[in-house]
């Protein structure tokens, strides 16, 4: 069996990793996988990319002119959305004629238009797309947030300066239903959450979507010595850690305001805290967060590598992701197999992948409040010994590369048997 995966980048993202990790899991199961990507990292055999040209970055910035101009020349919101106006035909590809299966995943940001997603769609062969945001069920948003407009048709967009009943995700939704109608299309969602949001989408209404979550290496990302890797990172030995990172610290949907309020309540409630814990940050402009927290910050590079995230994991004691939107983070993920309960909002598909007072602590949504006592519960109230044996378990049991590989083997498997019937 020969499968295609499509990825805007190679590892730049969640949907990258993810994407990545399955490509690797599908080839040690015996799939002749491989990856087809706008921008390449690696010198990776299996993983093609288009011929780089100042063509490319061209595309990009014209997609991004066009919402910059809807938008009145404003920034804002500028990448929470993409009309998908233009991109690149793949479909004459030798990998794409070689491949039984196609696996669409993150195809945006100027990578593959509505046009392109036609031929695909027109090729005859068996389409698995898998949603890592709601882009491929609503009109041009990523994350619809309390907007349930898609359910019928998109209109006045909220991430539009001026949205209209003809806006621009009015025109878009319009397309792709026009586009998806005739298309066989299988849609997989990584959590519960974003299946139940899928299938209240008009354009999904008459096509299958089941839920399979990310695969994540169980051999790579297993618990250490916590003290070799302090030691290591040049990390205290007696504080307790907090990890908070993205790829940008700053960028408000991670909701970093919500840790800083946290801490802050945290340190006045506890102030004998201020000399226990101790807070590590990685991303760009980490630096930033030095002055806005109560303890003393411990401010680390955005890091690519996996290997050296697995030594930052298994260095802290609890890793928190404040998020406003999420799907099925891989970083929960990632820190939970090396043993680190985890504390998130009741949000998207976190709920699913922390078991609350089991493997970590679910805050109510927005609730800086609730966010402290998630923090003082885990390090000073719990079982930690106990959330950190579950944690390690629910990502064998739920998310090993071998069992993720394994549904989605049984779903090309069925797609080619349907096809030929």
């Amino acid at each position: 069996m020969k499968v295609l995966l499509i990825n805007t980048s190679e590892h730049t993202g969640g949907a990258a990793v993810a994407a990545s990790r399955l490509m690797g899991a599908l080839q040690q199961n015996g799939v002749q996988a491989k990856m087809l990507v706008r921008d390449r990292s690696t010198s990776n055999p299996n993983v093609v990319s288009l011929p780089q040209s100042w063509k490319l970055k061209a595309k990009f910035i014209a997609e991004r002119l066009v919402i910059w101009v809807h938008n009145h020349f404003k920034k804002e919101n500028l990448f929470a959305v993409d009309i998908a106006n233009i991109g690149t035909d793949i479909t004459h590809f030798a990998e794409f004629k070689e491949a039984d299966v196609i696996h669409l995943h993150w195809v945006n940001q100027g990578f593959l238009s509505l046009g392109n997603l036609q031929r695909i769609f027109a090729s005859g062969k068996p389409i698995v797309w898998t949603m890592h945001d709601m882009w491929p069920c609503t009109g041009i948003c990523h994350h619809a947030r309390t907007c349930t407009s898609y359910h019928t048709h998109c209109h006045h967009c909220m991430y539009l300066y001026k949205g209209g009943s003809n806006d621009l995700s009015a025109r878009t939704f319009e397309r792709k239903k026009i586009i998806y109608k005739h298309a066989q299309l299988t849609f997989v969602t990584c959590s519960n959450w974003l299946k139940a949001e899928a299938e209240k989408s008009d354009l999904l209404i008459d096509k299958r979507i089941v839920s399979i979550p990310n695969p994540l290496n169980t051999a790579l990302f297993y618990p250490s010595s916590k003290e070799e890797a302090r030691e290591k990172l040049g990390l205290p030995a007696n504080r307790r850690l907090i990890l908070f990172g993205s790829v940008k610290i700053t960028d408000k949907r991670k909701g970093f305001d919500y840790l800083v309020e946290a801490c802050r309540l945290l340190a006045s409630q506890h102030p004998e805290l201020k000399e226990e814990i101790g807070v590590v940050v990685f991303g760009h402009n980490s630096e930033e967060l030095k002055p806005l927290l109560p303890f003393e910050v411990y401010p680390l590079n955005y890091i690519a590598e996996e290997d050296e995230m697995v030594n930052v994991y298994n260095a802290v004691d609890l890793y928190v992701t404040p998020s406003l939107e999420e799907n099925l983070p891989n970083t929960i993920m990632e820190a939970m197999a090396c043993g680190v309960p985890c504390l998130g909002f009741q949000i998207g598909g976190i709920p699913e992948m922390i078991d609350h007072l089991q493997n970590g602590y679910v805050a109510t949504y927005r609730s800086a409040n609730d966010f402290a006592k998630g923090i003082y519960w885990i390090l000073k109230e719990s079982n930690y010994r106990s959330l950190s044996t579950e944690a390690v378990q629910k990502v064998e049991t739920h998310y090993s590369e071998g069992s993720v590989a394994k549904k989605y083997i049984g779903l090309y498997s069925k797609l080619l048997l349907e096809k030929q019937q």
